[in-house]
């Protein structure tokens, strides 16, 4: 339950709510090397890192791989896009160290969300948040290349 209060999504959420999270998540070990979210495929799992690292890539062309972000902190998360329709992956990403994730299944945390509105409009409104921030930063990196 400690791992999720961690994770950006789910700050502010009650330790009610944090504990009917933890009861929908499933630990997993992947392997370094090992890909587990592929750019264009349905987006089923949400996932929250407790060790190790990721790394996120997007596709640029045949064979070559553009890296785009590492994720080393425990409760980084990674596969929002199965909180939003439609429901694709928009990067791959794979492992660069041994890891073991919490994995929330899409279908189990959308009813959690609709059975308590609260957590749902939390967990949204960070969501929100944070893809703010992001916009925010890649404007900044836009306008360097202007100047």
């Amino acid at each position: 339950m400690h791992l999720l209060s961690q994770c950006y999504l789910f700050k502010g959420l009650s330790e009610s709510q944090l504990f009917r999270l933890s009861e929908i998540a499933k630990e997993v070990q992947i392997q370094k090397g090992q890909f587990f979210m592929k750019e264009g495929g349905q987006a089923e799992e949400l996932f929250v890192l407790k060790e190790g690292a990721v790394e996120l890539l997007t596709k640029v062309e045949d064979g070559f791989e553009l890296p785009i972000a590492i994720f080393r902190k425990p409760g980084d998360c990674i596969g929002t896009s199965s909180l939003v329709a439609p429901y694709v992956y928009s990067l791959n990403s794979r492992c660069v160290e041994d890891s073991k994730m919490l994995v929330l299944k899409k279908t189990a945390l959308k009813e959690l969300m609709q059975g308590d509105h609260e957590l749902g409009c939390t967990i949204m409104r960070n969501l929100a948040q944070h893809l703010i921030g992001r916009l925010k930063e890649t404007r900044q990196e836009l306008k360097v290349h202007f100047k």
